[in-house]
C-alpha cells in the first residue's frame, strides 16, 4: 500500500503541514521533530511528490528547450546537436533536467510558449535559433522567465544570448581566399531572411570591398543550411556565364552539397573551384578533399549557455551577451599551401 503524507504525519504524531514543511526545508520546525519525521520517511521508503515539492518551493529544476522558428534546425543539424550535448552535460551538473517543447499545436493551438512554460513551471529556457521566428517566442523573452538564446538575439530583462561573431566569420573567409590568390569569390547563404546569413554576408561584402574585389550577383545564392540546398545553389551558379574560383558556403552541410555539384560537373576541388564551409563539424575531415571550415566552439557555446542561464535564474547577474570568436580550420578544399596533409 502506498504511504501518504498523512500516514507519515500520523506515525510521527505531527500534522501533515509539519511534514510538508520538513520536506520543503522550512526552518521553523524543531530539529528533534525534523529528524523523527525523516527517520520515518526513510523506514517506510516514502518519497514526496515531485510536483508537490516543486509547487511548494516555487522551483522545478527544469529547463525548457525550444527550437524556435516555423523552419527550425531541429535535432538533425550537427552544429546544434553538439551545442546541445555540451549544454545538457553542463546544465545537468548544475542540477537541472531538460524539457523539450514541440513546435506543434498545444491544446488546440490556443496557448503560446509563455503559457506552456508557466504550465510546466520551468525555471528557465534555452532558445535555439531557427528561421521565421514565431512572435510567441518574443512574448516569452519579455516575461519573467529567464531565457538564453543561441544564435538568436534576445533582449528581455531576464534574457541573454550567445552567438558566434558571424560578421567576422564572413570576413575571415574572404581574407583567407584573398591571401591564397583568389579574386572571383561566390557565396551560398541560408534563407535570405536569416539573421545569421545576413551577418555572414555582411562580413563577406565588407571584406570584398576592403580588398577592392567586385561582387558578382550571379554567384550569390540562398539555401536552407542543409546539403541538398547547397547542391542546388551550386548547380545554379555553375550555369552562370562565368563561374567563381572560390565559394564560401554559410554551413558545412551546404558546402558538402556544393562539393558534390562541382564534381558532378567534372570540375575539381580545389584546382577549379575552392570551397570553404562553416561550423567545422566532424564530417569535414572525411570529405574528398577534406573541407576547410570556420570553427565555432560548439562545446564552449553550450557550456557558457548553461552557466549564463543559471546565473539569470539565480539573479546573480544582469543580462549579458557574448560573442564567441570564430577560427579558420584550413584543409585541402581551399587550395592553400597551408592546408593540412
Amino acid at each position: 500500500m502506498k504511504v501518504t503524507i498523512k500516514d507519515i504525519a500520523k506515525m510521527a504524531g505531527v500534522s501533515p503541514a509539519t511534514v510538508s514543511k520538513i520536506i520543503n526545508n522550512y526552518k521553523d520546525v524543531g530539529e528533534e521533530t525534523r529528524q523523527k519525521v525523516l527517520d520515518i520517511m526513510e523506514q517506510t521508503g516514502y518519497r514526496p511528490s515531485y510536483s508537490a515539492r516543486s509547487l511548494a518551493m516555487q522551483t522545478s529544476n527544469i529547463i525548457g528547450v525550444i527550437y524556435a522558428g516555423n523552419v527550425n534546425a531541429d535535432f538533425n543539424h550537427p552544429f546544434f546537436i553538439e551545442v546541445m550535448n555540451s549544454f545538457k552535460k553542463s546544465i545537468g551538473s548544475l542540477g537541472y533536467d531538460l524539457l523539450f517543447f514541440s513546435n506543434e499545436k498545444f491544446n488546440g493551438g490556443n496557448e503560446n510558449y509563455l503559457e506552456r512554460c508557466r504550465h510546466y513551471q520551468v525555471d528557465g529556457c534555452i532558445v535555439i535559433s531557427g528561421e521565421e521566428i514565431q512572435s510567441s517566442i518574443f512574448d516569452l523573452v519579455k516575461s519573467e522567465i529567464p531565457c538564453i538564446g543561441v544564435d538568436l538575439q534576445l533582449d528581455g530583462k531576464r534574457s541573454s544570448y550567445i552567438m558566434s561573431n558571424n560578421v567576422k566569420v564572413g570576413k575571415k573567409v574572404v581574407e583567407h581566399f584573398y591571401l591564397s590568390g583568389y579574386r572571383d569569390i561566390g557565396f551560398i547563404g541560408g534563407m535570405k531572411n536569416s539573421p545569421v546569413t545576413a551577418y555572414r554576408l555582411e562580413g563577406f561584402k565588407k571584406k570584398m570591398a576592403d580588398f577592392g574585389l567586385v561582387e558578382n550577383e550571379d554567384w550569390v545564392t540562398y539555401g536552407d543550411y542543409f546539403e541538398e540546398s547547397g547542391y542546388q545553389c551550386m548547380l545554379k551558379i555553375l550555369q552562370a556565364k562565368t563561374i567563381p574560383r572560390a565559394m564560401f558556403a554559410a554551413s558545412d552541410l551546404m558546402a558538402f552539397g556544393a562539393l558534390r555539384a562541382v564534381k558532378e560537373r567534372g570540375l575539381r576541388v580545389p584546382e577549379d573551384i575552392a570551397i570553404v564551409g562553416c561550423d567545422d563539424i566532424d564530417a569535414c575531415k572525411y570529405t574528398e578533399p577534406p573541407l576547410t571550415s570556420i570553427k565555432q566552439d560548439k562545446s564552449k557555446i553550450g557550456k557558457l549557455a548553461a552557466y549564463m542561464l543559471v546565473d539569470l535564474i539565480e539573479d546573480h547577474v544582469q543580462s549579458t551577451n557574448l560573442m564567441v570568436e570564430p577560427e579558420l580550420v584550413i584543409r585541402k578544399s581551399c587550395g592553400s599551401h597551408l592546408a593540412e596533409h
